[in-house]
C-alpha cells in the first residue's frame, strides 16, 4: 500500500497501480497537511493581502486584483479558458498516470486544493473514470496548462471520459455514480492545472518501455551476434573494467551470458577473421551509452514524481512564493538526450541485420538459399531504415525551440510535452525495427544447425517460431514483422 503525499513513488509503482497491482491511498498524516494548506489560503483571502493566482488575475492579468466573492468564478473560468487542446486523445493509461501524479503532488499540502477536490480524484482513479486529453497544445512552460485543464473538465461536469474505449461526455458517467461537480475555492484551479504532469506521464510511459527494449536489444545484438558468426572476446571483462561506464559493463556482462556455452561460436573459435564490424564489436558501447541516458532520465524523473510542480507555493498563511517550479525544462532536456539514446538503439540495430544480408560467412545473400527468383529479405530492411530514418528526424531537441506566450510573461517555455510524445514515436519505432533483427537473426540461425547457440538466444529462436516459419520462398512478410512486434510488445521475450 502506497500514501500519497508521504512515500516516495517510483516509476514502476506508479505503473503498478495503473496495472491494478498496486493501490495508493491518503492516511491521516497526508489529510492532514492538505487541511492546512487549505486553511492556509483561507487565511490569505480573508486578510487584505494580494496573492498570485489566489485573488489576482493570471499570467499578464497579474495585476488585476480579485475581490473574495469572485474567487471561486475566477478558478472556474481559469479551467474553461485553458482546456484549448488539440489533436487526438493520449491513451488512457497516460491520463490516469496524470491524475496519480497530480494527487501525490496536491497531497504534500502546499498547494491549497480541497480534500473534496483530491478525494474526487482519487474516487475517479479507483473507479477508472478517466479523462479524455488532447495530445496537443502544452508549451511546458507554467506546466502543462492545456492538458491538466482537460484532465480538469470531468470535476466541473464538464469534457468527456473514457467508457469502454470511447470517449463520452463527462456527464453520462457522473451521473452513473451519482456524482455532482465539485466546488472550487481559491488557488484550487491554478494548483490543478500548474505542473508537470502531461510531460512527468509520457516520461513514465517510456521508461517503462523503454527499460524492455535497452534488454531485448541485448539480445538480438546476441541473436545477430550468433547467426553472423562474430566473436565473444570484445565482451570480455577485463576490456570493459579499463573504461568503467556502467551502461557498456552491464551490457558486456549481459551478451557474455547470453553467449555462455555457445556451441556455434566456439565451432569457429579458431578461425582466420580478425575483428567483427562495430555494429557486432561495439554493442556494449552503445547500448551502454543509451542505458546510461535512461538511467539518467529515471533519477530525475522520480525527482519530479514526488515534487510540488504548481505555483504560487503556499508554506504558510503568511508565505506563499510565486516561483517556477512548473517549467518543465528539468524533465524535457533529459527527455530529448533519451529519445537520441533510444534511436541509437534502432540505428545499430538495422546496421546489423544489413550485414546478415551481404551473403558472407556461410551464411546466403538475402538470407535465402533461392534468391533471385526470391528477394528473401531484402526489403523488410527497407522497412527498418525508414523507421531508423524517422527517428533520427524525431531527435531534434524539443527543449532546443521556445516561443514567447501569455503576453511575454512566460518568455522562455520548455517545449517538454512535445520531447514526451517524441520520446515514444521513436520507442514505438524500435519496436518494429528490432523485430527485424530478430526476424533476420533467426532467419539466419537456420543455416547453423546443428550447432546450438546460448541458451538465451535459442529460447528467443523458439519464440519466434511458434509465429513466425523458416522464409523458404517469398510471402507475406509484413505479418512476420508484425507478428515479432507483437511479441515484443506483450514481452513475450526473456531478456534477463
Amino acid at each position: 500500500m502506497l500514501h500519497y503525499g508521504i512515500d516516495q513513488f517510483t516509476y514502476p509503482q506508479i505503473i503498478a497501480i495503473i496495472n491494478g497491482e498496486e493501490k495508493a491511498v491518503l492516511n491521516d498524516v497526508a489529510r492532514a497537511q492538505i487541511e492546512n494548506s487549505y486553511n492556509n489560503v483561507q487565511k490569505i483571502v480573508a486578510s487584505d493581502r494580494t496573492v498570485y493566482g489566489i485573488n489576482t488575475g493570471f499570467g499578464p492579468l497579474c495585476d488585476v486584483k480579485i475581490s473574495e466573492s469572485e474567487t471561486a468564478q475566477l478558478q472556474y473560468n481559469l479551467i474553461i479558458s485553458h482546456a484549448v487542446g488539440v489533436g487526438k486523445s493520449i491513451h488512457k493509461d497516460l491520463s490516469k498516470i496524470m491524475m496519480i501524479a497530480k494527487v501525490h503532488a496536491l497531497s504534500k499540502g502546499f498547494s491549497g486544493v480541497s480534500m473534496e477536490i483530491i478525494e474526487r480524484l482519487i474516487f475517479m482513479i479507483e473507479n477508472d473514470i478517466v479523462p479524455c486529453i488532447p495530445e496537443q497544445g502544452s508549451v511546458g512552460a507554467s506546466g502543462d496548462l492545456a492538458p491538466l485543464a482537460h484532465m480538469v473538465l470531468p470535476l466541473l461536469g464538464l469534457g468527456k471520459v473514457w467508457e469502454n474505449g470511447v470517449e463520452v461526455t463527462s456527464e453520462i458517467v457522473l451521473n452513473k455514480f451519482n456524482l455532482e461537480p465539485v466546488n472550487l475555492g481559491p488557488k484550487a484551479g491554478l494548483g490543478l492545472i500548474n505542473g508537470t504532469q502531461f510531460i512527468l506521464a509520457h516520461t513514465i510511459v517510456g521508461l517503462n518501455k523503454m527499460q524492455y527494449l535497452l534488454d531485448l536489444a541485448d539480445l538480438s545484438a546476441a541473436m545477430s551476434l550468433e547467426a553472423y558468426r562474430g566473436s565473444a572476446s570484445p565482451f570480455k571483462k577485463e576490456l570493459h573494467d579499463l573504461r568503467p561506464f556502467e551502461g557498456s559493463k552491464k551490457v558486456a556482462a549481459r551478451m557474455v551470458k547470453f553467449l555462455k556455452n555457445s556451441e556455434n561460436l566456439n565451432s569457429h573459435e579458431f578461425c582466420d577473421r580478425v575483428q567483427d564490424p562495430y555494429s557486432m564489436r561495439c554493442v556494449p558501447q552503445v547500448h551502454g551509452a543509451s542505458r546510461n541516458a535512461f538511467e539518467h532520465l529515471k533519477n530525475l524523473a522520480e525527482t519530479e514524481l514526488n515534487s510540488v510542480t504548481d505555483n504560487p507555493i503556499v508554506l504558510s498563511d503568511e508565505v506563499s512564493i510565486s516561483g517556477g517550479n512548473f517549467h518543465g525544462q528539468l524533465l524535457a532536456m533529459p527527455l530529448d538526450y533519451a529519445t537520441l539514446a533510444a534511436a541509437e538503439l534502432g540505428n545499430i540495430s538495422d546496421r546489423r541485420s544489413y550485414l546478415l544480408l551481404e551473403g558472407k560467412f556461410g551464411l546466403p545473400r538475402l538470407l535465402i538459399e533461392s534468391s533471385g527468383l526470391n528477394s528473401g529479405f531484402m526489403i523488410p530492411q527497407y522497412t527498418s531504415a525508414a523507421l531508423v530514418s524517422e527517428n533520427k528526424s524525431l531527435c531534434f531537441p524539443a527543449s532546443a525551440d521556445s516561443i514567447p506566450t501569455s503576453l511575454g510573461q512566460e518568455d522562455h517555455v520548455s517545449m517538454g510535452s512535445i520531447s514526451g510524445r517524441k520520446f515514444n514515436q521513436v520507442l514505438g519505432n524500435l519496436e518494429n525495427i528490432l523485430a527485424v533483427e530478430l526476424l533476420f537473426a533467426a532467419q539466419g540461425l537456420e543455416f547453423r544447425r546443428p550447432a546450438k547457440c546460448g541458451k538465451s538466444v535459442e529460447a528467443a529462436y523458439d519464440i519466434i517460431r511458434t509465429k513466425v516459419d523458416k522464409l523458404e520462398q517469398d510471402r507475406l512478410m509484413g505479418d512476420d514483422i508484425n507478428a515479432i512486434g507483437d511479441l515484443i510488445r506483450a514481452r513475450k521475450f526473456d531478456v534477463n
